[in-house]
């Protein structure tokens, strides 16, 4: 049981992959908190992450499919598990498809979250992040129990360079232009759902329950 959530920022995949994690027990695999543990843990992928991550450049497509290796042979993935955010590119896509085809494992479904970007501006643009555990908060949908305090660690909420307005415009047009064109790479391959992103989290999380039983 294998499925990836596809959706531009914003879109809402990350709190649905968590919600999947619990009604399925199996685990969110973030590339994000990958790279970030990789880092921590001070691996060699991680260093050779760390590098590119410094200068502000993408981390190589070979070091974040090593790293996805190394995540999906754990033993709580062997039963399946969810790819949030992963993949972005079309590269990545053809590398996920080789690396699951050697472990003769193959996709379920692909969910692509379909959202208008005025909607995601201001989802974006209200969000914060917790700077110690990397839990997501909105001053609207999801305010924390504390101001710019983690309900989760206790640590300090900030908002990220890049969910400020004029960030957020141009991190959705990288989207259209390089992780869109995964939507076709998928519908070729028979295994793309699109779901509607506008409602309560719950009742988007309905939809999507719907397409993965």
């Amino acid at each position: 049981m294998i499925f990836i959530l596809l959706g531009p920022p914003g879109a809402g995949k990350g709190t649905q992959a968590k919600m999947l994690e619990e009604k399925l027990r199996r685990p969110q695999i973030s590339t994000g908190n990958i790279l970030r543990k990789s880092i921590q843990s001070g691996s060699e992928l991680g260093n050779k992450a760390k590098v590119f991550m410094n200068s502000g450049r993408l981390v190589q497509d070979d070091i974040v499919i090593g790293l996805i290796k190394e995540r999906i042979v754990e033993d709580d993935c062997q039963s399946g598990f969810i790819l949030d955010g992963f993949p972005r590119t079309i590269v990545q896509a053809e590398r996920l498809t080789e690396t699951l085809g050697e472990m003769n494992l193959s996709i379920d479904a692909v969910i692509d979250f379909e959202v208008d970007s005025e909607e995601l501006i201001n989802r974006l643009s209200g969000r914060s992040t917790c700077l110690t555990c990397g839990a997501m908060f909105h001053k609207e949908s999801c305010p924390p129990l504390k101001d710019s305090v983690c309900d989760d660690c206790g640590g300090e909420l900030s908002q990220r360079e890049d969910d400020k307005e004029i960030t957020i415009k141009k991190r959705l047009d990288v989207y259209e232009d390089e992780t869109a064109p995964l939507k076709e790479y998928y519908r070729k391959q028979g295994n793309l759902k699109t779901v509607q992103g506008r409602g309560t989290v719950q009742e988007i999380f309905s939809k999507v329950c719907a397409m993965v039983s």
